[in-house]
């Protein structure tokens, strides 16, 4: 009688672990495609995040360089006024003007991570109301002159 290799516990084992493993992966399927597509849309919505932070920032950026540009443009228009007439302004109105100046040269205008700048803002405006409010004058930021009828309120 011929006798038959015997039948070992690791080599039935070893089927049947590859047949476990079969089902296994057509279990783990939709785990598998959840992390795929999971990793798919993380990467592209880095992508359009980074591209949209890019706008968000280029928007923001605009505007503070345009408020800051119309502080820098009422400074100057303050300063070429008492040139030509000193006593036009009272000597707190031009220490207040200076001040404005001041913190207008203080602003980090080449890095925007300076946790100064926002300060530095607030007290720019703040310095803009108290000038204006001192001249009397109606003049404020926001943006810019929406009509003509803002611009006649301007006066010196």
């Amino acid at each position: 009688m011929a006798s038959q290799p015997p039948v070992t516990a690791g080599a039935t084992g070893t089927a049947a672990a590859s047949i476990q493993d079969i089902f296994d992966s057509s279990l783990n399927l939709e785990e598998t495609h959840f992390n795929d597509g999971f990793t798919e849309g993380y990467n592209a919505g880095l992508i359009s995040g980074k591209e949209e932070a890019k706008q968000v920032g280029l928007k923001f950026g605009f505007q503070v360089g345009e408020e800051l540009g119309f502080y820098r443009g009422c400074v100057d228009v303050w300063n070429s006024a008492i040139e030509v007439d000193s006593t036009r302004f009272s000597s707190r109105v031009q220490k207040s003007i200076k001040q404005m100046e001041e913190l207008l040269q203080k602003y980090p205008y080449f890095d925007p991570d300076d946790e100064s700048a926002q300060e530095i803002m607030d007290n720019l405006r703040l310095k803009f109301r108290a000038i204006c409010a001192t001249l009397s004058v109606k003049l404020e930021y926001n943006g810019f002159l929406k009509s003509s009828s803002e611009a006649k309120d301007i006066e010196f």
